[in-house]
């Protein structure tokens, strides 16, 4: 499987990180697993964050965790990707309360749920873990544009087994939670790659970078698939599974390092991709094809009713 691109990065860790003060992060899911890992890190090199949560006291815990990590400011906002209009809502707080964003990650999803609907009516995977976070790109490109910043949109190993079915976007037929997922994180990094290539079309500051975990252990095992396959993520969890911490340094990379690239895609590259050093990734080729990423993109502005406004 080939790279995006190689930056030449073979074992990344947070030692290799510059000073982030006076640098300011925006990350939805801060409150657990990746992305609360990925806020401490940012936090012990100085940086300010700002804690997308869904749930208010889930996210004022996690603001109290991250603040003792450094002496930067950690501050909150609430906010549902399932939810457009919450997914408005925070982004409107974003612009008002806080300045330049040196980076907006993309970080939170669910993983392998039963069949549901978002609150506008979106196969509950996709809404979420994708076009939530294509909306909230949308509103918060002003702001990373003025620092130059970073679009970090973290997909997942499961994109290899993901397509999108235009015929069939929700999977209103045949619904499975795995592929369901699987289509959702392949979204994440198409939309990535298609991001990346629009900005340099326009000569853009702003990088658009992916990345993925690996295997990390973190609660998407435990709260979206059904019992049989909790119990077996509880087994393999222990065998194969790498911390939330290291499973967040490929966030990190992409959000923070000054050699990361964009266009890149980072993550683990050791077994079976899942753990390991940190580096370039590589990807399933059909996540390249130009034809299915304009033809999302043009599908996801049409479904969260928002046009992007690029250089």
């Amino acid at each position: 499987m080939p790279k995006i691109i190689d930056t030449g990065i073979r074992d990344w860790t947070p030692g290799e990180l510059p000073n982030l003060k006076g640098k300011r992060y925006f990350i939805t899911g801060g409150n657990s697993g990746i992305g609360l890992e990925a806020a401490k890190i940012l936090a012990k090199n100085n940086a300010d964050v700002v804690i997308g949560a869904r749930d208010q006291a889930k996210g004022e815990a996690a603001v109290a965790e991250v603040s003792l990590c450094g002496p930067g400011k950690i501050s909150l906002v609430q906010i549902d990707l399932a939810d457009l209009s919450s997914v408005r809502s925070a982004a409107e707080q974003v612009t008002n309360d806080f300045g330049p964003l040196d980076a907006l990650i993309n970080n939170a999803g669910i993983m392998q749920t039963p069949k549901q609907k978002t609150a506008d009516g979106f196969e509950m995977q996709l809404g979420t873990n994708h076009l939530g976070h294509f909306l909230l790109s949308g509103l918060l490109f002003p702001l990373v544009g003025e620092a130059g910043g970073r679009i970090v949109t973290v997909s997942s190993i499961a994109h290899k087994f993901g397509w999108i079915d235009f015929d069939n976007l929700m999977l209103e037929r045949g619904y499975e939670r795995s592929r369901a997922y699987a289509q959702s994180k392949y979204a994440n990094l198409v939309f990535a790659i298609e991001l990346h290539r629009r900005l340099r079309a326009g000569d853009s500051s702003v990088a658009s970078i992916a990345c993925h975990p690996g295997y990390s252990a973190t609660s998407l095992t435990s709260t979206g698939p059904n019992a049989v396959m909790a119990g077996i993520y509880s087994i393999s969890n222990a065998i194969f599974a790498q911390p939330a911490e290291l499973g967040a340094f490929p966030t990190v990379l992409g959000a923070a390092d000054l050699r990361a690239e964009s266009g890149a895609y980072y993550g683990p590259r050791g077994l079976f991709d899942a753990r390991g050093p940190v580096g370039d990734a590589e990807i399933e080729r059909r996540a390249l094809k130009e034809d299915v990423a304009k033809r999302l993109w043009e599908v996801s502005e049409a479904l969260v009713d928002f046009e992007w406004r690029l250089p």
